[in-house]
Parts: C-alpha cells; structure tokens; sequence
C-alpha cells in the first residue's frame, strides 16, 4: 500500500465513473434507432444490465475473471470479493475491481441491439447473468488474467476488443439468429424514431470512451495519454470513412452514418489504443469506418436481422481492431507491447492477434447458442405476435415514452383538461 498514487488512484476512479456512464449512453444511442413504442423496452435492458451485472461481479464474476485459478478458469479466490486490501501497481485493488466491473456491465449491454424490439424481458433477465458468468467472465480471464492462456501467449488487448466487443457481437449475432426476425424486416419500417437521442448517446459514449480505453493504462501516465489521443483520432477518421462510403453508395451523407461511423472507429481502435502511434490510428479509422459501413449491408442479404446492425460495428470492428494491432503495435508507444508486422515484428505477432480472435469468437457463439437455445425451448424467448405488434413498452413494461397531444404549449402533458380536435371522417378513414 505504500506505492499507492493518488494521482493513479483518482484518474482510475473518475474512468470508473465515465465508464459506468456509458450504458446510459448506450441506452440513448439504441433507445433512438428503434420506434417509439419500443424505446423504453430497449432502455430498460440496459439499465438491467447495470443492476444484475453488478450483482454477479460482486458475488462471482470478478472472481471468475481474476482470480488465480488456470489458464482458462480465474476460480473463486475473490468469491464475494473477499480480501480487497492490497495493491494492483500504483491504485488500490478495490479500485481495479470497480474499473473491471463497469467493462462487465457495458458488454453484455451491447447485445440488445440486436434483438431489439422481440426478446422478452424475462428471458433477457435469465440470460444475462448466465451470459456474463459464462461468457464473458472467461474471456476476460483467457485475455487479461496474468494466467489466462492468451495472455501468456502474448495477445494484445489493451482494453477490450476481443473481450469487450468481439465478444459481444457474435453473441448478437448468435441471439438474433435463435430470436429470428421481427414481424415485418424486411420489408417494414424500421426507421429510427428519434435520431437526436442517437447523437446523444453518440457524445456520452465518445467521453466515456476515453475512460474506457485510456484508463485501461490504469495510471495516469505517457500510456494513458497514448491511448485517448488515439481514441480521438481514430474516431474522427472513421466517421469521414463511413460518411465517404454513404456519399458514394447512396448519394447523402447522414448523421446516423456520422454516429454509427464514430462508435465503428472507438471500437476497432479499443484493443489497439494503447500499442500503436497516432499514425496507427488514423489507419484504423479510416478502415474501420470503411469497412463496417459497407458491412451493414450483409444482414440483408445473409437474411440475418440484426436489428441496430451489431454485428457490422461491434463484431466487424472489435476484429479488425483485434487484428490490425498486430500490424500497428510498436514498442515506441508502450514497451510492454511489441512491435507489429508494419514495425518489424514477426507474423507470429499477428498470428496471435488471431488465435485470440478466432478463440474468443468459437467460445462465445457456442456457449451464447446453448443458453439461447436452453431458454427458447423452456420459457421461450420471443415476445408474442399480439405483444411485437403492441410494443415492448406497453406490453412488458405498462408504460409509453411521450405522452402526445392534440394542442401544443405549456401545461401538463395530460390530456384530461384538452379538448380532442375533431377529425374529419374521410381523414379518421
């Protein structure tokens, strides 16, 4: 305890915090892509998540992830996050506990955007603590566990993606394809209901980012300083990636495409953040928003409803960044890394980016397939035609998101003292 650093030990803390406010974050950036009626269903899930993962972290999770155990299995050493006392480097441990945690809240998380609008929510409230303990947990384990066999091997992840993003998207992918499609996708539509609120959750989800991938330095350091700069840079190319890709592919550019585009280059660059120049991360980016811009348009023609299009951005770009590390990586940056393909390393480095990335996705999308599965073929997992027709809001949650009525202004939002405008018949027809 004597090496503690207050300046480490508050950074960690305040990246702790903005990590957590990521959720809510995630929560706009969904909540604005689906329609009205299922706005708050989608907003619920992940507030879930925030409450039941927290629950299995404390109790089991972290254990599982960080306990001593194998290479594969972290054990229950930290089982109730027993004995918290000492030191992880320059914070303390219980710190490094809290930071992890908010990563295992935001993972599973990320899955509700692919079965937006059909799962219901007492299927989503048994899987996903089920998935956390089983899926995740472990790969954090195989990844970032000082025993884990992919970190002895030597992957690089310097802040989740593979653990975090990969991870989840092929889960998505999974739950989806076991879900199947929403009455009508097609051919119905499927627009965003509120575009603004995806901006929004955009912005929460950029600064929180920087905590996300610069505290995983867990410091405040050179490293540190590495990682949100690239963050930065990375993000930005990649929304003029995926903007030049609609410019040319439909003729306008959006600002959905501009949203998506950003959360497409703080993925890919996630893993990569702390192991590559800033010259590295305008290479990502700039792939990255290319490339999982023209990915969304796979689901269509593979006849796969992934709803907000996870797969495109967190699968597709959680394993590009996975893998052009190992091209990117020089020591320059951080000398416990080591220098990628473009740097001089040998292709074993990239070599083991891949079996990281291969293993993560095997493992994940077969356990992901037996609890989706098990659930289907028990409770069931999709909401009644009558219920998807209705909405989730109304339907799992008795609520509705606005309020609408028939005469703007100020006032209360209730329609008892409003007199309804009267509608002509051939219009009500």
């Amino acid at each position: 305890m004597d090496k503690l650093n207050s300046g480490d030990t508050a950074w960690m803390l305040i990246s702790s915090a903005i990590v957590l406010f990521m959720t809510p974050g995630l929560a706009f950036f969904y909540g604005g892509m689906v329609r009205a009626k299922n706005v708050l269903g989608m907003i619920m899930q992940n507030f879930f998540c925030i409450g039941i993962v927290t629950l299995i972290w404390s109790v089991i999770g972290f254990s599982v992830a960080f306990g001593e155990g194998n290479g594969f299995w972290g054990g229950f050493d930290f089982f109730a996050l027993q004995d918290l006392s000492g030191s992880d480097g320059a914070i303390p441990y219980v710190v490094f506990v809290a930071f992890q945690l908010m990563f295992a809240i935001i993972t599973p998380a990320l899955i509700t955007g692919a079965i937006a609008d059909r799962m219901k929510f007492s299927a989503f409230a048994i899987f996903i603590p089920l998935w956390s303990l089983l899926v995740y947990s472990p790969i954090a384990h195989w990844v970032w566990a000082s025993k884990g066999w992919l970190f002895e091997r030597g992957a690089m992840d310097f802040a989740g993606g593979t653990v975090v993003h990969a991870n989840a998207g092929i889960a998505a992918i999974v739950l989806a394809l076991v879900l199947g499609k929403r009455a009508g996708w097609p051919t119905g539509d499927f627009r965003p209901h509120n575009v603004p609120f995806v901006l929004l959750g955009t912005g929460i989800l950029w600064v929180g980012w920087f905590g996300f991938n610069a505290g995983s330095a867990l410091g405040a350091n050179k490293v540190a300083g590495y990682a949100l700069l690239n963050t930065q840079i990375a993000t930005g190319v990649a929304i003029l990636g995926w903007l030049a890709v609609e410019q040319l592919r439909d003729g306008k550019a959006t600002t959905l495409g501009a949203a998506s585009g950003a959360v497409a280059g703080l993925v890919a660059i996630t893993p990569a953040c702390g192991f590559v120049s800033p010259m590295g991360s305008i290479a990502i980016g700039g792939i990255a928003g290319v490339v999982c811009a023209l990915a969304t348009s796979i689901k269509g023609k593979v006849g796969i409803d992934d709803s907000l299009d996870v797969g495109a951005v967190h699968l597709v770009g959680g394993v590009l960044g996975a893998l052009l590390t190992g091209l990117f990586a020089t020591v320059d940056t951080n000398e416990a890394g080591k220098d990628g393909v473009f740097y001089g390393g040998p292709w074993s480095v990239f070599g083991e980016q891949a079996l990281a990335v291969g293993a993560t996705l095997g493992y994940s999308a077969v356990v992901t397939a037996i609890i989706a599965l098990a659930l289907k073929y028990t409770i069931g997992l999709r909401l009644n035609a009558d219920d998807e027709i209705a909405g989730m809001d109304e339907a799992l949650h008795g609520e509705t998101a606005y309020r609408f009525t028939s005469i703007g202004g100020s006032g209360s939002l209730s329609t008892s003292s409003i007199s309804p405008v009267k509608v002509p018949e051939e219009a009500q027809a």
